[in-house]
């Protein structure tokens, strides 16, 4: 059984990934993530990066019971976070980078009870964040970094008892 899996390729040989903890993808002609990936149960850690032609996550990515670490960096053609993201209560950090299509993220982002690490950046077309965000009461770290069409905050952001760093660094909009 392997822990750690970095795929660079498209060939999948699920024999051989059984029950990894991480799965690390960089590959830039992947379109689509293959099925089983939601069927890997004990799975910790996704990191999708330079997957520029990726165009849609699946709702079997919710599956992932044991999700703690989701990165989607340099995957330009993602126009938004599957809805299915809500059911991954154990997702502890969520990682978007370079998301340069995504314009919306969905409300029901607030049953991610157990978020602690919240980074946007370079989400250029995002235009401001769901109130629903100021929910996510394990929220520690909040990073917006040039999101250059993010134009305002949620106002209740202030409620978020366990957060300790708002980060905003180029959000040229940000009013």
């Amino acid at each position: 059984m392997f822990k750690f899996v970095w795929i660079t390729y498209i060939y999948w040989p699920i024999e051989c990934i059984s029950k990894p903890s991480f799965i690390g993808v960089s590959c830039l002609s992947l379109q689509k993530l293959p099925t089983f990936i939601g069927q890997l149960n004990a799975l910790q850690k996704l990191n999708l990066h330079d997957c520029s032609k990726l165009q849609e996550l699946f709702t079997f990515i919710g599956q992932l019971n044991a999700l703690q670490n989701l990165y989607l960096n340099d995957c330009s053609r993602l126009q938004k976070l599957f809805t299915s993201i809500s059911q991954m209560t154990t997702l502890q950090n969520l990682h978007l980078y370079n998301y340069s299509r995504l314009q919306e993220l969905p409300t029901s982002i607030n049953q991610l009870n157990a978020i602690q690490n919240f980074n946007l950046h370079d989400c250029s077309r995002l235009q401001k964040l769901p109130t629903s965000i100021t929910q996510l009461n394990a929220s520690q770290n909040f990073h917006l970094l040039r999101c250059s069409s993010l134009q305002e905050l949620p106002t209740s952001i202030g409620e978020l008892n366990a957060l300790q760093n708002l980060h905003l660094n180029d959000c040229l909009n940000l009013q």
